[in-house]
């Protein structure tokens, strides 16, 4: 019976499956939950990607699909308030709110019991006609249900099937935001095309001043030199690639082709980015803007950058969502589902028996305390060189292209 969720943790898909039975049996009385639109006035649609940076980011071509679909309709989006500066950047949404589920809180936030009623009643009162839920989780599912739309779209996997009027397999082949747009088009069904490259279409919109305040961080951004990111901190222990091979990396670009490195990061990471300081010669020029500058402030420092070094982390996207070229470097996500979308991407990663395994929350005993082999094998050389190609606009050949070594163990 819990053959439809896809949780790993045996024990958490015990629990979410007794949840989701149980929902299962109340499902019929929610009808009385729901609230009728107001007759004849204009549809509102509201959408829910209550999660992290990178899926809000995953999400845009699918946001921008609804409004192709129903252009006249009123479409509010709800997120985390760590995300809500960039998405006042998105374009096609009339209103953002902000809501922070508890088991999702970040960045010193805190979501209680009382804040989330306040949003349900806030939203009941709305009266949607729709509402979508991006994230596929049995707790948002239900708080879609507790809005009262006559109808509810989004995925089962993680349980609450039973609240929702429309729903679509998920498939675990296709990327993050092709799921997105897969589900948008189910609930709204359109002769428009999809299409199947994995590029990103919707861009976040840079407000002229946003953009030319950033260049106030990049002293002689304008200068005749290649200016890179590196994005050291993965976010995660499990998704951390070794500091040190980052500096060999940006020492490398830095000789031999007279890069300025740009430095960025949180102040928590603050830490792991010492680390490569610390590794780089002193002939090296750096700019370090770790734990200077907001999420808004950061999108437009990456816009101005010529390459940009990641690990599988929420700067990642956003790079690839201004139109940087990024290497992104992955262990145990897979990058079928989560790579950045863009034009001019480079995915480096090892292919073992055990990766990817998608275990980020909750990693393999084996990976804990220290870097996966799935890092581990990522060698600077491979990094180095896709950061060249990108560097010199070798891009023609592959939109993505996967530099992968292959052990046989």
């Amino acid at each position: 019976m819990l053959t439809h969720l896809r949780i790993h943790d045996f024990r958490e898909r015990l629990i979410v499956g007794i949840l989701d039975l149980l929902l299962t049996l109340t499902a019929p009385f929610l009808k009385f939950l729901t609230i009728a639109p107001d007759s004849g006035a204009q549809q509102r649609i509201l959408l829910l990607r209550l999660e992290r940076i990178g899926d809000l980011l995953m999400t845009l071509d699918a946001i921008a699909l609804v409004r192709s679909r129903v252009p006249e309709a009123q479409i509010d989006l709800a997120v985390g308030s760590w995300n809500c500066s960039l998405a006042k950047l998105i374009p096609h949404i009339n209103h953002i709110d902000h809501i922070d589920m508890s088991w999702l809180t970040r960045n010193g936030s805190h979501g209680n019991l009382r804040e989330l009623w306040t949003c349900i009643r806030r939203w009941r009162a709305t009266r949607y006609n729709l509402t979508i839920n991006f994230e596929a989780d049995v707790r948002s599912n239900l708080v879609m249900a507790l809005i009262g739309a006559p109808e509810r779209a989004g995925f089962d996997i993680k349980g609450g099937g039973a609240l929702l009027t429309k729903r679509i397999v998920h498939n675990a082949e296709a990327h993050t935001s092709k799921n997105a747009i897969r589900l948008v088009d189910h609930v709204l069904p359109g002769r428009a095309p999809l299409g199947d490259d994995e590029k990103l279409t919707v861009r976040l919109q840079l407000p002229p001043d946003v953009v030319q305040h950033s260049t106030m961080h990049l002293p002689g951004i304008r200068d005749n030199v290649p200016w890179i990111g590196i994005h050291a901190s993965g976010g995660r222990e499990i998704k951390q690639w070794d500091p040190l091979r980052f500096a060999e990396v940006g020492t490398r670009l830095a000789r031999e082709h007279g890069a300025v490195l740009v430095l960025t990061g949180s102040t928590s990471d603050r830490l792991i980015v010492e680390q490569v300081k610390t590794a780089l010669p002193p002939d090296v020029p750096v700019v370090d803007l770790v734990g200077q500058m907001q999420l808004v402030d950061l999108a437009g420092v990456l816009s101005q950058l010529q390459v940009f070094l990641s690990a599988d982390t929420g700067p990642m996207h956003l790079a690839a969502a201004v139109g940087t070229p990024v290497v992104a470097i992955f262990g145990p996500a897979d990058p079928k589902n989560y790579r950045p979308l863009g034009p001019n991407v480079r995915i480096i990663r090892i292919d073992l028996p055990c990766s990817p395994c998608n275990q980020i929350r909750r990693p393999p005993c084996g990976c804990r305390g220290y870097i996966p082999d799935c890092l581990v094998g990522v060698e600077a050389d491979s990094v180095f060189d896709a950061a060249v190609d990108l560097l010199h606009g070798r891009s023609d050949r592959n939109a993505t292209l996967d530099i992968t070594k292959r052990f046989n163990t």
